[in-house]
């Protein structure tokens, strides 16, 4: 059996870790490279870092943050936020990202996964997928919407369609993050992680609605995730990584790194 992820999500603004729920009502939390160096300590498997305000903003990532974090911590580390071409991606990479996630760019131009993934393996590339509940249609079938902007602008594209698109294109993951679950700290949004991650055929890792070590077992185990993103329930040291990984580990579940 594969080990399952743990990973922490480091949503920066304005070069400060911040957190909001529903992708509104944001606070400033604190020092992401300090925030990344616990973490890593503590026994995360990767970082995952969101410059949140980059696409809606239509500016680059702050590079020397991503440089700072990446000096900081020696797991892989994933990038997104702004990224919009190929050139971005180089200068992500070289900034000492091991992933880089895209989210609004693939949406507006696919290819950039196809790119990206000829020019630095699939493995590098992360497709990054802010997913609200809507109702049924033709053009939604799976009842699941891609939202992109910082959750701001519905883009009429189904879910499941744009996840099995990703795969075909060269994405190496998904990181699949629900707006109805985010920040709430109620739990995943399990039939969505179960329905994409029955769907393909690479790594899902479950984004939104992490409280309490029970939601990352239901969404490792019965949502089929790959790995698990929380925030909330670390950044306000509600939980450590390691109790996290102990609670799972004592259920059967296969982590990696327990000391």
């Amino acid at each position: 059996m594969i080990s399952k992820r743990i990973i922490p999500c480091l949503d920066v603004r304005a070069g400060k870790l911040t957190k909001g729920i529903k992708f509104k009502g944001n606070v400033d939390i604190g020092d992401p490279v300090e925030a990344a160096r616990q973490y890593y300590e503590q026994g995360a498997d990767e970082i995952v870092f969101y410059d949140i305000t980059a696409s809606s903003d239509k500016r680059d990532i702050m590079i020397e943050v991503v440089r700072r974090v990446a000096e900081t911590i020696f797991i892989p580390f994933s990038v997104g936020g702004g990224i919009r071409n190929l050139e971005d991606m180089r200068k992500v990479i070289g900034a000492g990202a091991e992933k880089i996630s895209v989210n609004s760019a693939a949406v507006e131009n696919p290819q950039i996964i196809t790119q990206g993934a000829k020019a630095f393996g699939s493995q590098c590339v992360v497709l990054g997928m802010d997913v609200k509940k809507v109702e049924q249609s033709k053009k939604t079938p799976s009842s699941y919407e891609i939202v992109v902007e910082g959750g701001r602008v519905y883009t009429g594209l189904d879910a499941l369609w744009w996840a099995k698109e990703a795969q075909n294109l060269g994405a190496g993951e998904i990181c699949l993050n629900s707006i109805d679950a985010d920040g709430t700290q109620d739990g995943y949004e399990l039939n969505l992680t179960r329905l994409i991650s029955e769907s393909v055929k690479i790594p899902v890792i479950a984004s939104g609605g992490a409280g309490k070590p029970e939601h990352l077992a239901e969404v490792l185990t019965a949502g089929k995730a790959d790995a698990a993103l929380i925030a909330s329930m670390v950044h306000y040291k509600t939980y450590t990584i390691a109790g996290i990984k102990h609670f799972l580990a004592e259920r059967g579940i296969k982590v990696r790194n327990i000391w």
